[in-house]
């Protein structure tokens, strides 16, 4: 083989290492800059009873889940939501500036480092971070004062 189809061959092979490089990094790198497909399935315990719920797979949702069990106190805030401060602010990466929550909403409020789940519509909130939904159990949610309720992870999609 002479020099020149020697060269022409290994540019040829670089390319499509190249190439496949690139694919590869490409498909690696996606999940992260965008909203995946996955879906997190968690239970909020409440003494004897369960509210379900489905969680978006975001960089925030992922930094909740990562902690999780956790044992909480859910209070009522403003008579709109029930709220529980987590120890550590969790990961606003790629979040909107705010958003408007609905009933069943499970949210995070990053100023405080707050988690809230809605039981009465609210208007936009800017710095709030939508998480996910209650799926079941809604009406778990309807008691004053605080209670304890575990958090856990059940199942992802």
């Amino acid at each position: 083989m002479s020099n020149r189809k020697w060269f022409t061959f290994m540019l040829a092979l670089g390319s499509v290492a190249l190439t496949v490089a690139l694919t590869v990094a490409q498909a690696g790198a996606t999940p992260a800059k965008h909203k995946g497909n996955n879906m997190y399935q968690i239970n909020i315990t409440l003494d004897d009873a369960v509210i379900t719920a489905s969680l978006d797979d975001t960089p925030t949702v992922r930094d909740f889940i990562a902690r999780l069990p956790m044992t909480v106190k859910l209070e009522d805030y403003a008579a709109t939501e029930k709220i529980t401060y987590l120890p550590h602010k969790l990961n606003t990466e790629g979040a909107p500036a705010g958003v408007d929550p609905a009933i069943g909403d499970i949210a995070y409020y990053a100023p405080w480092g707050n988690i809230a789940i809605y039981y009465k519509d609210f208007g936009y909130s800017p710095g709030l971070i939508k998480l996910g939904e209650i799926t079941s159990g809604m009406a778990h949610l309807k008691f004053s004062g605080a209670k304890q309720a575990t958090i856990e992870l059940i199942h992802t999609n």
